[in-house]
């Protein structure tokens, strides 16, 4: 019997059958739906409080598309036949960290505002102007292969090839992009030291102290760059592989690899949110006499 008509787990069509050949793990998969839903609020609250406005959309989108996309693997582990939550939990899943990067993105540019701007190759402003645009760019060819695959559903095995080729497309170029990102910033950070003040030594950029701590904002940028790479990274080789592929199949290696990165980088962009430590990040906010 084929298994395109199925819709539950029945003898005749098993677990074993569907995409990922398994019940997605209901508590794990709790938490992290749990966990981005809190991030997105915190990131709401902090967003309005400074008035980081980019920051806050692109951060709370990512965190929630997050939340979504758990609440789909929730579904399936009641019914992992169930077309309509495999759907929202593989678009939301796959677009999520582009959000995210833009996040990063925006950090940067501030960051660079506050150490020195005369020490980037690149000028602050085209740091988000080129990076997000190629995000979108990401997030576009991403989104066009969630939507082909969303619409060939199980039935179209062609047509759901073509999505996941689009999808790593997609994905490659995000890689890609934080790639480039990463190394003109390394040169940034290096120029700084070698150059200028160093990460101590920030310029007063408020008239008030100037961007203070900043080298935790920047370390914990950091760790959410590297986070959110090794995630789209993974899911090069999870995507490319097929739909039900082996890599794919294996639910420890996506909770780790996608789920706990993508949840210490919002970790780190919310416990050390950019607004606390970066005032030319926010847009109004009232000086402390």
């Amino acid at each position: 019997m084929s298994t395109i008509t199925c819709t539950h787990v029945t003898p005749e069509c098993p677990v074993q059958a569907t995409t990922y050949g398994y019940y997605p793990n209901l508590g794990g998969n709790i938490f992290f739906a749990v966990y981005f839903g809190i991030c997105g609020v915190f990131q709401l609250g902090f967003g309005a409080y400074f008035r980081t406005w980019t920051v806050m959309i692109a951060m709370a989108i990512g965190a929630f598309m997050e939340l979504a996309g758990y609440i789909g693997r929730i579904l399936m582990n009641h019914n992992p036949w169930d077309q309509g939550a495999f759907k929202l939990q593989i678009v939301c899943l796959v677009l999520a960290p582009t959000f995210i990067a833009a996040g990063i993105y925006l950090t940067l540019k501030h960051v660079i505002l506050s150490l020195g701007p005369q020490y980037s190759r690149l000028r602050p402003q085209l740091f988000t102007w080129i990076f997000i645009s190629c995000d979108i760019g990401s997030l576009i060819l991403q989104a066009a292969g969630g939507g082909v695959a969303a619409a060939a559903g199980s039935a179209n095995q062609t047509l759901l090839k073509v999505g996941d080729d689009i999808i790593v497309a997609g994905i490659a170029f995000q890689v890609a992009t934080m790639s480039v990102c990463g190394l003109l910033a390394l040169d940034f950070f290096i120029r700084v030291a070698r150059q200028g003040p160093g990460l101590s030594g920030e310029k007063d950029v408020d008239g008030n102290g100037g961007a203070k701590n900043i080298r935790t904002v920047i370390i914990a940028g950091v760790v959410a760059y590297f986070t959110v790479l090794i995630r789209c990274i993974y899911r090069v080789p999870e995507m490319a592989g097929g739909w039900g592929n082996p890599l794919m199949q294996k639910e420890n290696e996506f909770l780790v690899l996608d789920g706990m990165m993508m949840a210490v980088a919002m970790t780190c962009l919310t416990v050390f949110y950019p607004g606390f430590f970066l005032p030319s990040i926010r847009k109004g906010m009232k000086k402390n006499a």
